[in-house]
């Protein structure tokens, strides 16, 4: 099996809902579609940013056959299928992977949380269940539980447990992760992605990238070629709309930014509501700086 599952930006993508809650098929269609003809170089469906966490069962089984089925091999899908229960992300996992999956994002276990120990044997008896790649997914601050260096180091001797997202924020954790293991780093703060490449990262697994897929993917690219300072340049400019995507939680802001470019992605399920009214200005004149504003017709 091919070790490393992409290169550059992959994007977490949103799913779009209709007026009652339900899924939107055929936008997240054309959300996908936008994506991948604007150079994206993979997408993580069913994550975070996805609201795979209000779902049901039903819901996050077809959303990702729908997404593997659309992509249709045009890039690498990483399905988000973790859970704080090892039986259901088994489950879960094998069924994504007969869906056709390319790899698999598996997030700490939250709530109940667990011990290093806890960690390693979660994730490696998942992992012992599939036969794709595993992306270790660590956003502590979700999640309440941080993978340390110690642990990845053990899981990163599993065949299948490939690469990491790292989104703890911690540049001597992901240091240590380059150093001590031949894990594929990507970052997961769109804020922090050239911090992650200079420490030998592969990219970027991005929030920004659902409005601004082309200039994540430039950015990306650039400095994977050794083009720092044009990277850079993409860095700074796009800075402030990064910042505006966690102006409250993820994936409030992404799902209003869609709607403002044109996209009908609607509203975040319930416990996340609509940002205020001021909040929602404030991206927009953002996303105006960027000529985001209606960008869809």
């Amino acid at each position: 099996m091919s070790k490393t599952i992409f290169t550059g930006c992959a994007t977490a993508i949103a799913t779009p809902m209709n007026a009652d809650g339900s899924i939107n098929y055929e936008e997240f269609g054309k959300l996908i579609d936008y994506q991948i003809e604007n150079g994206i170089d993979g997408l993580v469906i069913c994550g975070t940013t996805g609201e795979s966490a209000t779902m049901t069962d039903e819901e996050h089984r077809e959303v990702i056959r729908f997404g593997i089925e659309r992509v249709n091999h045009r890039v690498p899908v990483i399905a988000g299928a973790g859970s704080n229960d090892t039986a259901y992300a088994i489950e879960l996992s094998k069924e994504a992977e007969k869906m056709g999956a390319d790899a698999l994002l598996q997030v700490t276990p939250y709530y109940n949380k667990t011990s290093q120990r806890g960690l390693v044997k979660h994730f490696t008896t998942i992992a012992d269940n599939v036969n794709i790649p595993i992306v270790l997914y660590n956003v502590p601050s979700r999640t309440g539980v941080n993978i340390g260096v110690d642990a990845y180091i053990e899981m990163s001797k599993h065949p299948n447990i490939t690469a990491v997202k790292e989104a703890s924020g911690n540049m001597s954790t992901v240091m240590a992760i380059s150093a001590y293991t031949d894990l594929d780093i990507y970052s997961g703060n769109d804020d922090e992605a050239l911090c992650c490449l200079a420490l030998g990262g592969k990219g970027l697994i991005s929030v920004t990238s659902n409005v601004a897929p082309r200039e994540k993917h430039d950015e990306m690219k650039l400095y994977l070629e050794g083009k720092h300072e044009e990277a850079l340049e993409i860095q700074k400019k796009i800075l402030p709309l990064d910042k505006a995507m966690f102006m409250d939680v993820n994936p409030i802001p992404v799902k209003e930014a869609l709607n403002i470019m044109g996209f009908k992605a609607g509203e975040c399920r319930l416990p996340l509501c609509s940002m205020t009214d001021e909040m929602k200005a404030k991206l927009k004149s953002v996303m105006e700086n960027l000529g985001l504003v209606n960008k869809i017709k």
